[in-house]
């Protein structure tokens, strides 16, 4: 791997969330939040920013805001300019920066679908990206140089965890772009978030947990599952529509709460700041683990970023994250960042399952972040799936006005929900005569009651089937209403 690249890597997606109504500048908040992440240890000592003009694009300001909080932290020495105009860490940090760095240092794919379907027309099936789009050139750069620069001993059998350079590079990536406390020593390199579910369900398991809290609706195909198969009672926590109702938790009487807080699957509400200091106290009450699948993080089109829970209560909080949705979910990586009392049971069972991850992959995955292409493959992705989400709320609000869409700012899907007078099964029924695929909420639900709605995935389809597809789902729902 390529040092100097290692030491500067580009720190192009920042997690900084800004308040219009604080009544606070827009240039101290940015401050506040790249100061903070530094002092957290969150960014590393050579880390580049992004130029000004970019920064300032994806937060919605001017240029100048960006410039003046730069120009601030470059005064107090957080920050250093390069020449060229590259703004980077500070290689030696102010004495409090340092010291709190140290401190922290020592410190889902939420549904996997079924095969697309043959024989119908337009398929909106959830939990697909579009895996043309995966960037081979760029991942083929890194194979190459892993295959001609890895030591030997890296090939040989490793102790559970994964490889020690793919841990660096997703605690350098995480802690910068979500806001997490990740350190090393507790990240566990797994196949998918369908492994690191199923491990952390048997460790809980095997701990004494009798119970575990589900959002409802959810998944019925990892959690729900794996839970009960495990001897655990499953319980639903009612879902509206800014995630899930904590004030629900502490009667479900649960030992752990499988959360998905950025992008809530399949409703797309967002857990609130309030909501999840809720859940933390909650957690700390109970002595319970929460288990955040980041579902959908890295997409996100008409709001500010959300930080992860993990970064609030790293001791009561297990992120996992999945390169299923960013880049291909045939690579089978996933990551799981646990609090420091669960990394010797879950690297133990991680072992017994199958004695370790794909070394190749995952040295080719540090290597594919470390240079900063994982940052540009997502940039290039964004407007490409925002485009086919537009087509997809434009064609619902021509053929079907009233259907009412939700959880439209980010992910990969969308629900809509049905208007009372149609019933969710007959129109999914009507749909699939009409060359349709498309599945509605009513089985996700673990009570068994709600309202109708239907789950619109439009990561893998062009914007013209997108078009095709609504009018037919138009021309169904006009057959069931009789007319």
């Amino acid at each position: 791997m390529d040092r100097s690249r290692t030491n500067s890597r580009l720190a192009e997606d920042l997690l900084i969330e800004l308040d219009r109504d604080a009544g606070v500048p827009l240039h101290r908040q940015i401050e506040a939040s790249i100061r903070a992440s530094i002092r957290a240890g969150r960014l590393r000592a050579g880390a580049s920013l992004p130029p000004t003009r970019t920064l300032a694009a994806g937060l919605g300001v001017s240029r100048g805001v960006v410039v003046e909080a730069y120009q601030q932290l470059v005064a107090e020495g957080y920050l250093a300019s390069r020449s060229g105009g590259y703004t980077q860490v500070a290689a030696s940090l102010p004495p409090a920066a340092t010291t709190a760095a140290a401190g922290a240092g020592s410190a889902a794919s939420t549904a996997r679908p079924a095969a697309r379907s043959v024989g119908f027309r337009v398929d909106f099936g959830y939990g697909r990206t579009d895996v043309s789009q995966f960037p081979r050139a760029a991942w083929l750069r890194s194979v190459r140089t892993v295959l001609t620069t890895t030591p030997n001993d890296r090939f040989a059998y490793l102790d559970g965890r994964g490889v020690p350079e793919l841990h660096q590079a997703l605690c350098d990536y995480l802690n910068r772009v979500r806001g997490t406390l990740a350190v090393p020593g507790n990240v566990v390199i797994c196949n998918g978030y369908g492994q690191a579910i199923s491990l952390l369900i048997q460790v809980l398991a095997r701990r004494g947990a009798r119970r575990i809290a589900l959002e409802d609706p959810s998944s019925d195909d990892d959690a729900r599952v794996l839970a009960k198969a495990a001897g655990l009672d499953v319980v639903g926590i009612p879902v509206g529509p800014d995630g899930v109702q904590v004030g629900a938790l502490d009667l479900a009487d649960a030992d752990a709460l499988v959360l998905t807080p950025s992008h809530q699957w399949p409703t797309g509400g967002v857990l609130s700041a309030a909501a999840r200091a809720e859940v933390i106290r909650w957690a700390g009450r109970r002595g319970a683990i929460v288990i955040e699948d980041d579902y959908d993080a890295e997409y996100r089109y008409d709001r500010s970023p959300v930080g992860a829970m993990q970064g609030l209560a790293p001791d009561h909080v297990v992120y996992c994250g999945t390169a299923s949705k960013t880049l291909a979910p045939g690579l089978r990586l996933g990551w799981m960042v646990l609090p420091a009392h669960l990394v010797s049971d879950v690297v133990a069972a991680k072992l017994l399952a199958d004695r370790g991850s794909p070394v190749i992959d995952q040295l080719t995955f540090a290597d594919f972040l470390g240079r900063g292409e994982f940052d540009r493959h997502l940039r290039r992705m964004r407007p490409v799936y925002r485009r086919r989400r537009d087509a997809l709320l434009a064609a619902l609000r021509t053929h079907l006005p009233d259907l009412r869409p939700a959880g439209i700012a980010a992910g990969q899907h969308v629900l809509a929900w049905l208007p009372p007078d149609l019933e969710e099964a007959a129109v999914v029924a009507a749909a699939a005569r009409h060359g349709l695929v498309i599945q509605g909420v009513g089985p996700f639900r673990i009570a068994g009651a709600g309202p109708g709605g239907l789950i619109f995935g439009y990561a893998g389809l062009s914007e013209s089937a997108i078009a095709e597809g609504i009018a037919l789902l138009a021309t169904a729902i006009r057959e069931v209403r009789g007319r």
